[in-house]
């Protein structure tokens, strides 16, 4: 992305704070993984969606009046020949259009200075441990000076309010970088499928660890910085461990295989999910609980469009999952009435036990509230049937275009009293990415696909 559009971002928050305010926003530390070696470093969102800034040691200052301030590492030519190069504040007011730009060493000498004469400090609350404990540093050195006419802020603003709500529409340069993303990722997905067919047909072992090592290969091949998150490769009945990762269990002719992966390119995630059998050909009943997922998917895009709540893909999906369950026999109508009362009950809970979806962009579970925000002040309350805990409901967010969430119904067979055999320890969920449009959404991942029939023809090839 240009500097152009972080640049917009910045002033965006400087009309959000108003004149008078001041926002501090810390990147991400580096962490130690062991002895002499951390984790491989990532840039925290807010700073980033900020600044298109991925080195770390970095803080940005952003007022009221539209100045924007960097503090980062200085240069240092003999720490960046172990440790890569550094822009260094001379360079960076050039490179990131930012107004000026310190030394990160000079940060507690310029902090108390920005913030004198300040109303509101902005800080993103509960994100950065220590930070509340800085702000306090800092404006405590503003407070010595009130006998000379300084003024000390008065008020501390939680920042993630702001940009939670300007990161929930994702703008066209953001819905390009997270098409590609996910173009990514169901390339990976594919190559995966087609591996485990590949080595079962040809007498091979295969293990979970094999299918990961294609899906991580794939995401580098193409470019993506690393995975969006820990990759779950469930075969079998580990595929109803919802959390699964991925591991080292066999996966074996006759079982159905579910990866739920994605990469993060530039900063964005994808998040993709496919069921597919192991050996590219599904079973009766392996059959028969996918096509009732893939419907109740399809009710859930359907239900995806502007002016629809977020809960609304969720209720399309329940209705066609809990209908099936009585369809296929998992829940004995009998003893659990109609469709309706299964879904007034939860009794479908036993199988389907996750949302429909999440809001998804930097973070895979991007931020962003789930309860309309003009409506926020409506309330009502309720027992939950299985629990008997009081919940305490608010009106679910209106979508609207360029907002971006996942769709991804699943349904998890564990063995157990009156749950018919042929269903045992089946696993699955499908899951994919989706823009809201002006007409309806857009899924962006569907470079893999859902349909069964398609997934065995790719699987054969």
């Amino acid at each position: 992305m240009s500097t152009h559009i972080y640049a917009q971002r910045r002033a965006q928050l400087a009309r959000e704070i108003g004149p008078g305010g001041i926002a501090i926003v810390p990147t991400a530390p580096e962490q130690q993984r062991n002895r002499d070696s951390d984790f491989l470093y990532r840039a925290d969102s807010y700073f980033y969606y900020l600044s298109g800034f991925t080195e770390p040691n970095a803080w940005l200052v952003v007022t009221g009046e539209g100045q924007s301030t960097l503090f980062c590492a200085p240069k240092d030519l003999e720490r960046e020949i172990w440790d890569g190069f550094r822009l260094g504040p001379d360079a960076a007011p050039a490179v990131l259009a930012v107004d000026a730009a310190y030394s990160v060493a000079d940060l507690d000498t310029q902090l108390p200075r920005l913030l004198e004469n300040r109303s509101a400090v902005w800080t993103p609350f509960a994100t950065h441990k220590g930070l509340e404990g800085r702000i306090d540093g800092w404006l405590n050195k503003v407070r010595a000076r009130v006998r000379y006419g300084a003024l000390c802020p008065d008020t501390q603003r939680d920042l993630c309010s702001v940009l939670d709500e300007m990161r929930m529409f994702k703008d066209a340069s953001e819905q390009d970088t997270m098409r590609r993303a996910a173009q990514i990722s169901a390339g990976a997905h594919i190559r995966a499928m087609q591996l485990s067919a590949r080595m079962l047909r040809a007498g091979q072992d295969v293990f979970e660890y094999h299918l990961d090592a294609e899906l991580l290969h794939e995401f580098r091949r193409q470019g993506s910085q690393y995975p969006a998150y820990g990759s779950i490769v469930a075969a079998g009945a580990n595929a109803c461990v919802l959390h699964y990762r991925a591991d080292k269990a066999p996966v074996r002719n006759g079982e159905l295989v579910l990866i739920d992966a994605g990469c993060e390119l530039d900063g964005y995630a994808s998040d993709i999910t496919r069921t597919f059998p192991a050996n590219g050909k599904f079973s009766g009943p392996q059959r028969t609980l996918y096509e009732l997922v893939l419907a109740s998917q399809d009710a859930a895009v359907a239900a995806t469009k502007p002016g629809a709540r977020f809960t609304d893909p969720h209720d399309a999906t329940v209705k066609v999952l809990a209908q099936g369950m009585l369809d296929v026999g998992l829940l004995d109508k009998n003893k659990v009435g109609t469709v309706d009362d299964v879904i007034a009950s939860r009794a479908y809970f036993a199988y389907y036990m996750h949302r429909t979806g999440h809001w998804i962009g930097m973070d895979v579970h991007d931020c962003g509230s789930y309860v309309e925000q003009s409506e926020i002040g409506a309330s009502s309350q309720r027992k939950d049937p299985l629990s008997g805990e009081t919940i305490t409901n608010r009106p679910s967010r209106i979508l609207q275009p360029g907002m971006a969430l996942t769709i991804e119904p699943g349904i998890y067979v564990r063995p157990g009293p009156g749950v018919p055999e042929a269903f045992h320890n089946i696993g699955i969920r499908i899951e994919d990415d989706a823009i809201v449009t002006a007409t309806g959404c857009e899924l962006i991942s569907r470079g893999v696909p859902v349909d069964p029939d398609a997934i065995e023809a790719l699987m054969r090839d």
